[in-house]
């Protein structure tokens, strides 16, 4: 949300013509005219020159047909643009005008890796010898030299983001939890994520079983006037099949997940949520010995996507959110029955921008979910559903949950947990700020939104958690990852 307005331009631009090229089926043959499309020239518009810009609009012509940029992929779905990162400053450490050039030169003697010079007016550091080691700062009289500190490692929660002998910024796989933070906090757009688009558009050309399935945190990001219903509409005008609201899976979920909560508790073990999997993937990188204490029970992604394929044995399910990370659940976490693919709001957008299908003001009567299952993207909804669940099927237990609110919360909860020094039973974790509705491809802020989503939930009704899955037939499909 907070990156440059140009950035944000550059790549819907490029998803736009991706999408009419592959609705067309002109990809193959109009592929490789894109760039130039794009960038016609003579003038550059945002870099040194057109053809540096008509590289990077070809690194991202490929992300946005699910390839690496580059010849090499290591199989994360968030991949660095090379040739946008270039432009980023090399040196974490720069020596400012404040340096008066002394006679004593501490940060020469302070540095062991002979990585700083005397300069005619100040010193200079080399780059290529720089270790970042910081000695150089601490020792400099007049705090003359600054630590510049790259937005993409700046905002990276769990230190996955180093740099080469090139100075190109590099994402271990290994330690990424596909939060997408780094994302939108680098200001040249030098980071990105694969996309679904084309298998998604070829699925629809092809008039496959096709279902759409949007997260509970779609409620008032658009508009007070657009509901599940304009969603619904939109989304069969594009080809889809059927439309599904996410926040019934939120009601599945809270309610397997009550009655693991309370096996648990009655067993004394402690338990973390699955619904998110940025916080997924950092329990199981980053706190392996943690793993089994991981909710068995699936998302509400993966539940309404089985409930579907329950359904229809030919269904291809779609994920819709503001969530980066949902696209690795697919990707990396492999469950049975899960969506099949995940599109963000700006990837959904430029596949209705090419079939000129919008998003209409539609009365909010396609109510199929709980007030605490559309919840369920708040920070804290997660627990609410759950511990209205136990209440609604008398297993009251008196359960503390530890509500990790963002990435640096959830680090803490999980290191007490790790310890053996979690004084709460539960931990629901969510890796963005605010929850769901605080994802990395969110349409509006929180702030914008909030207003719009409380007035849209507001004139739900008050049905039940289990009374409301009584409708549909549970016992055709696993709500349990194994």
């Amino acid at each position: 949300m907070n990156a440059d307005g140009n950035v944000i331009k550059i790549k819907h631009d490029v998803l736009f013509e991706i999408a009419k090229l592959a609705f067309a089926g002109e990809l193959e043959e109009q592929r490789d005219h894109l760039p130039l499309k794009l960038i016609p020239g003579p003038t550059p518009q945002f870099r040194c020159c057109i053809y540096k810009e008509r590289e990077i609009i070809r690194q991202r012509i490929r992300l946005a047909e699910g390839k690496a940029p580059g010849p090499e992929d290591d199989g994360n779905i968030i991949q660095v643009i090379s040739s946008a990162c270039e432009d980023c400053p090399i040196s974490s450490y720069t020596v400012t005008e404040n340096c008066q050039n002394c006679l004593g030169k501490a940060c020469i003697n302070a540095c062991k890796f002979g990585a700083i010079e005397p300069g005619h007016y100040r010193s200079h550091i080399d780059a290529s010898k720089c270790k970042e080691c910081g000695q150089c700062a601490k020792a400099c009289p007049y705090n003359a030299i600054a630590h510049l500190k790259r937005p993409c490692k700046f905002s990276c929660p769990v230190d996955a983001i180093t740099y080469d002998e090139h100075g190109i910024s590099v994402i271990d796989k290994n330690k990424c939890i596909r939060c997408g933070k780094c994302i939108h906090s680098c200001p040249f757009g030098a980071i990105a994520s694969k996309t679904f688009i084309v298998p998604v558009i070829n699925a629809l050309r092809e008039g496959k079983h096709i279902y759409a399935m949007a997260a509970p945190a779609t409620e008032g990001q658009f508009g007070a006037d657009i509901t599940m219903e304009s969603w619904r509409k939109a989304m069969k005008e594009l080809g889809f099949v059927d439309f599904y609201d996410v926040g019934l899976g939120g009601d599945m979920t809270a309610a397997y997940e009550a009655e693991e909560w309370a096996e648990a508790y009655k067993e004394g073990q402690k338990k973390v949520t699955s619904c998110c999997p940025a916080f997924v993937n950092m329990v199981r990188l980053h706190y392996p010995q943690l793993a089994d204490n991981i909710s068995t029970t699936v998302s509400p992604m993966c539940a309404i996507s089985r409930m579907i394929k329950a359904q229809d044995p030919e269904a291809i399910t779609v994920f819709i959110g503001p969530c980066l990370a949902k696209k690795s659940e697919v990707v990396d976490q492999q469950i049975e029955g899960n969506a099949d693919y995940v599109l963000t709001y700006s990837e959904i957008r430029a596949i209705m921008k090419a079939k000129d299908v919008e998003l209409e003001a539609c009365p909010n009567d396609n109510q199929t979910a709980s007030t605490f299952g559309k919840r369920f993207a708040n920070s804290g909804g997660v627990t609410a559903a759950v511990l209205e669940s136990l209440k609604e099927s008398d297993n009251c237990i008196d359960a503390k949950v530890c509500r990790a609110n963002g990435s640096q919360e959830c680090k803490k909860a999980l290191l007490l947990m790790k310890v053996g020094r979690l004084p709460e039973d539960f931990i629901e974790g969510m890796a963005c700020d605010g929850g769901c509705v605080g994802g990395p491809s969110s349409f509006n802020d929180q702030m914008t939104s909030k207003k719009n989503r409380d007035a849209l939930i507001s004139q739900a009704d008050d049905r039940g958690i289990l009374d409301n899955l009584k409708n549909y037939d549970m016992d055709k499909f696993s709500m349990h990852r194994d």
